[in-house]
């Protein structure tokens, strides 16, 4: 999901950090179930924080739509509004945009979709990138669709209303046949609750159970939260429909070898989430244990730069024999709308977020472990506290390989030239950020991590890991228009 008219400008507190798009969150058969939506939306607060949106439906009442910037916490909690979302089927959304901040972004924005067809209507939460929207909006706009955003998500619903199939589902299925890139939908009608997976399964979409309901999530950690049963991940390229008779499987996709996005078991999902079948935070552990193996330094202390670098450094420590502590603290209350960033809040940067432990620092031998360096400059600030607060030395080691490419499966990414990675060696981003080493993790390492004992085949990759190696299981078509070069590309 994003938005085919902005720009990729970072946000001033978050210029270094790639960011996931979307998290999606649906139930069924369960009394108040807009209640579970927002308990949902609130696990999957990391996967969106600007805008969250809840759409339910009652006979009573009909459809019914909540769409709000800010925190989950913040709107979703209030029982006023709560009591305009009643029935047993809702669906819900949590967004992060590229644009960086809510003042850039209309309301209309925001999902849920809705529209309203001759056979009822029906609501859309979406989590990827289309990459071929310019070009379908191009041509739907010619055919007569009037867009009310500008969300790649919104051709979905243009499609569908230009179906001549008969039921919301079947036009579903023919609206996700004209669709490239990546998508994992979350979809309700008056008593269906429809859950896709694009044919490569590059954003995560799992299937839960709660008494007599039902629930789809984006990660398993939103099921703990309202207590359901975690059965298993929508396949790649499988489409579920399930309403109070049960659950019905289709696959009405052209099957193709999976590619699942490997920077959620780096980043994206919450080390408490299962994926692939495996725990994100002991996939992150061995991470590091792959890291100290590959790149052991001397040094007196193994730190994370929290949270997301946390686990790796954990691993790292235990495998390299270093001692670990957490030289870094995290300003847990740090929210994106602190405060207005004038020029002089902005040169603090970081520092709003991070503080230094000075008495475990001082006079050590640093090992500083991340999940990833995009621009380079959120790591030479952390370099520069770590020195300032007495650090000898300072060794960089990074849970991913270098990031050279962008994403446009559903990831905030910088263009290609802002990459620090797409520019320089590994020395040279040593010498950028003035440490003492500075190593990442291979991309063979990383796919053992994994699960991947041999690391990574390139006749038949599976992951999708574009942003490390250029390649694109879906070409970008929207992009390459816009005259972005492949990797390869003459």
């Amino acid at each position: 999901m994003r938005d085919l008219m902005k720009p990729f400008l970072p946000h001033p507190f978050d210029s270094d950090e790639l960011h996931e798009e979307c998290g999606v969150f649906g139930v069924v058969g369960l009394t108040d179930a807009a209640n579970f939506v927002a308990l949902g939306l609130h696990a999957l607060q990391h996967r969106g924080q600007e805008a969250g949106g809840i759409v339910s439906y009652a006979p009573e009442t009909g459809f019914n739509s909540v769409r709000r910037f800010g925190y989950v916490r913040d709107n979703f909690t209030k029982a006023d509004l709560m009591e305009t979302l009643p029935g047993e089927i809702a669906i819900g959304h949590v967004r992060y945009s590229t644009a960086g901040n809510k003042g850039q972004t209309a309301i209309r924005d925001v999902q849920p979709f809705f529209g309203e067809f001759s056979m009822g209507g029906c609501a859309i939460a979406h989590n990827g990138n289309i990459t071929n929207a310019v070009a379908l909006r191009r041509e739907l706009i010619a055919h007569g669709s009037i867009f009310q955003s500008s969300s790649d998500s919104e051709c979905i619903i243009h499609l569908m209303a230009r179906s001549i199939q008969e039921t919301i589902g079947e036009r579903l299925k023919d609206a996700l046949r004209r669709v490239e890139g990546a998508f994992s939908i979350v979809a309700m009608t008056r008593s269906k609750l429809i859950g896709v997976r694009d044919p490569l399964g590059v954003r995560p979409l799992m299937l839960g159970k709660l008494g007599a309901g039902w629930v789809l999530s984006s990660e398993t950690c939103a099921l703990d939260i309202i207590g359901a049963e975690f059965l298993r991940e929508i396949e790649p390229g499988e489409m579920v429909v399930i309403t109070s008779e049960g659950i019905e499987s289709f696959h009405p996709f052209d099957p193709r070898a999976p590619r699942p996005c490997i920077f959620e078991h780096v980043y994206f999902s919450r080390p408490d989430s299962i994926l692939g079948g495996r725990s994100v935070y002991e996939t992150r552990r061995a991470i590091g244990i792959e890291l100290a193996r590959e790149a052991p330094v001397e040094a007196d202390l193994v730190c994370p730069v929290p949270d997301s670098g946390t686990p790796a450094a954990i691993g790292y420590a235990a495998e390299s024999g270093i001692p670990y502590g957490m030289g870094i603290i995290r300003n847990q209350y740090m929210g994106r709308t602190f405060i207005e960033p004038t020029e002089q809040i902005r040169n603090m940067g970081v520092r709003l977020k991070l503080n230094v432990n000075r008495a475990l620092i001082r006079g050590k031998r640093v090992v500083l472990v991340d999940d990833s360096v995009v621009r380079g400059t959120t790591s030479r600030k952390i370099k520069e506290m770590i020195l300032d607060a007495g650090a000898r030395e300072v060794h960089f080691r990074i849970a991913s390989p270098p990031t050279m490419w962008p994403c446009f499966y559903g990831v905030d990414t910088p263009e290609r030239d802002k990459l620090l990675a797409a520019s320089m060696t590994e020395e040279e981003m040593r010498k950028h950020l003035a440490v003492d080493s500075l190593r990442f993790i291979s991309l063979d390492g990383l796919y053992r991590a994994c699960g991947a004992e041999k690391g990574r085949d390139d006749s038949r990759p599976q992951f999708c890991d574009a942003c490390f190696s250029g390649d694109y299981p879906v070409r970008p078509r929207d992009m390459v228009e816009k005259g972005f070069e492949m990797k390869g590309a003459k």
